[in-house]
């Protein structure tokens, strides 16, 4: 696909665009309005792709809870491996500007099978939750206070280590607006052991010194808008002694993690970082024994 397309879609989904001139823009990029209405199922989210683990799954206890957040109440959808330690270590699974949805779910599923206990935190709770509806749920990001969401983020993991089938260590994985705000937790929340941003905005330079953390960054070739925060924060990063690892999936396009992001999703590359991460956060992780 002409990258020229990727970019613009990148920009509607981030600047944000209104959808009427991401639209006209499109047209004018395909040649069309025919051309760029063909384009559009190959660039949208389809969640009906979004189950690699079925919600169902036997193995798998799943749900929707609620923990006392800076802003209130703040709900999230968890799931936990039936079989194993009875305590386990517990991950964090932070969204997409766009909420948790069928795809974020099936993330924390797919931790879960890994062995943890994972929660996806539905950040826009303070608003009424993740509207149905993309643009809505765009929209309502635009309205969302940062610093109450950092510190819903921070209590997700006194919350996490505070439940009887985790209570244990916690890592975050976090994806576009996630991976920025799982650096964020990182900064914040001094009892996060572990963190793995996908394609994240980095934090400011002066906040790395307050990461205890250990990090792996994942970022995307062709992601220039984010990429361009790299060599200031692994500078930052250096200076202030914070174990992390760098990946750079060369042909890569922001998204690539996410499934259900038609063209711009990168198996090999979303295989490859995942079990990466897998591997990082079960080498941390520990369960705890007590």
């Amino acid at each position: 696909m002409d990258p020229r397309i990727i970019r613009l879609y990148d920009e509607y989904t981030h600047r944000p665009l209104e959808r009427r001139v991401f639209l006209e823009r499109l047209a004018t990029l395909a040649g069309g309005t025919a051309a760029a209405s063909a384009l559009l199922p190959l660039i949208e989210n389809n969640y009906a792709r979004a189950a690699l683990v079925d919600p169902g799954d036997a193995r798998l206890t799943t749900g929707s809870v609620t923990y006392k957040g800076a802003s209130g109440d703040v709900r999230a959808y968890v799931a936990s491996p039936k079989a194993g330690a009875a305590k386990r270590g517990g991950v964090i699974v932070i969204h997409e500007n766009r909420g948790v949805n069928p795809h974020i779910e099936d993330v924390a599923r797919r931790a879960a099978l890994e062995g943890f206990t994972a929660l996806a935190i539905d950040f826009l709770s303070p608003l009424g939750g993740t509207p149905a509806n993309e643009d809505a749920a765009r929209e309502v990001f635009a309205k969302l206070d940062r610093a109450s969401a950092i510190q819903n983020a921070v209590a997700a993991v006194t919350y996490l280590k505070g439940r009887p089938d985790a209570a244990g260590p916690v890592g975050a994985v976090g994806f576009c607006w996630g991976g920025g705000m799982t650096n964020q937790l990182a900064v914040h929340a001094a009892e996060l052991t572990v963190a793995a941003p996908f394609y994240g905005p980095v934090p400011e330079a002066a906040e790395a010194a307050k990461i205890k953390a250990k990090l792996m960054l994942h970022y995307a070739g062709l992601d220039d808008r984010i990429n361009a925060g790299i060599p200031g924060y692994e500078t930052a990063l250096k200076a202030a002694g914070v174990s992390y690892e760098k990946f750079i999936y060369e042909g890569a396009n922001h998204a690539f993690h996410n499934d259900t992001a038609g063209e711009r999703y990168n198996k090999a590359a979303a295989d490859l970082a995942w079990s990466r991460t897998m591997a990082f956060f079960k080498a941390n992780l520990r369960p705890s024994t007590t």
